[in-house]
């Protein structure tokens, strides 16, 4: 049954294969100079078969491509749906539901110009989110050790905090010199609150017995702080930070709205402008490879930091 569940995705690129190749387009579709459609379901064969033979290689029971089979052979037969109804037929509105060709054509032959773009985001993101995670995990950590700085700071937090990061707009637009610093701010803001929150949180929630243990031992108060309860609390941290990092996305996009002359939310806003669907489809398409990139990047980091804790986060 596993076998048969590995050939699945397999068995979708073929079928996807046969459609491209063997049903007329559309005359309404404007044709591109290359069929990358086909090309990517081609490099996707051969990646799926490079698997079913590691699969079938492996001497354990435990086939991870086989598990992920079904959802890769649904995703490939939905792709095959969308190239049926918009290039073969034109059965949605061809402005608006450009064929899978011409996005892909988008993200080949426009690639310097979107890896510009990619990159002018990364500085923004990265920027706002590492101020933001080291402003949350600073005041999470002074809010749940220190009694009198949480009974001033606490209430502020509660105040500020939930705010959306966007109806501080009107005020950055005025207080910050830059639109990037504005920017930045932005992000920041969005990544310090749930940091905050998560931090304190897993701080106060640390067992006492943990403490006291430490202080029997000859602890100092600054080494309990560092060696006992920042450790203790850091899956509740990296909970905050993730929640802060899928914010901060949102964030980002809405920030490069307000003036920056580059970015890839700023580049689907103009092909927006411009008409240019399959532009804005393939800028869509970056976004979320990129962010899964990065989430995934913070995954290995997580792992890495918490190793000595294995399993204690489940996400």
């Amino acid at each position: 049954m596993k076998r048969l569940k590995s050939w699945l995705p397999l068995l979708s690129v073929l079928l996807a294969v046969g459609v491209d190749l063997w049903l007329p387009d559309s005359p309404l579709h404007t044709p591109t100079k290359t069929k990358y459609f086909l090309w990517f379901l081609l490099i996707l064969g051969i990646i799926f078969i490079i698997n079913i033979i590691r699969d079938n290689l492996r001497k354990t029971k435990d086939k991870n491509f086989a598990k992920q089979a079904p959802f890769y052979a649904v995703l490939i037969l939905l792709l095959n749906i969308f190239n049926l109804v918009s290039k073969k037929y034109a059965l949605l509105p061809v402005i608006f539901f450009p064929s899978i060709d011409r996005v892909f054509s988008v993200i080949v032959e426009d690639s310097a110009f979107l890896a510009t773009c990619v990159f002018s985001s990364a500085k923004l993101l990265f920027a706002g989110f590492a101020i933001g995670v080291i402003a949350g995990v600073i005041t999470g950590i002074a809010v749940g050790f220190n009694k009198v700085i949480s009974y001033w700071i606490n209430p502020l937090v509660r105040a500020i905090g939930p705010m959306p990061p966007t109806a501080w707009i009107p005020i950055v637009l005025v207080v910050f010199p830059t639109t990037f610093a504005g920017s930045v701010f932005l992000i920041a803001l969005s990544v310090w609150f749930p940091t905050t929150i998560m931090t304190a949180g897993g701080i106060q929630n640390i067992p006492n017995a943990y403490f006291e243990v430490a202080s029997t031992l000859g602890a100092g108060r600054y080494y309990q702080i560092l060696k006992v309860g920042i450790p203790a609390a850091m899956p509740q941290m990296f909970l905050g930070i993730f929640n802060g990092a899928g914010i901060s996305f949102v964030t980002l996009m809405t920030a490069e709205l307000l003036g920056v002359k580059n970015g890839i939310g700023w580049y689907i806003n103009w092909q927006k402008d411009m008409m240019a669907y399959a532009n804005v489809y393939a800028g869509l398409i970056i976004i979320a490879v990129s962010f899964y990139l990065l989430v995934m990047l913070l995954f290995k980091v997580r792992d890495r930091i918490l190793v000595w804790q294995k399993g204690v986060i489940k996400w």
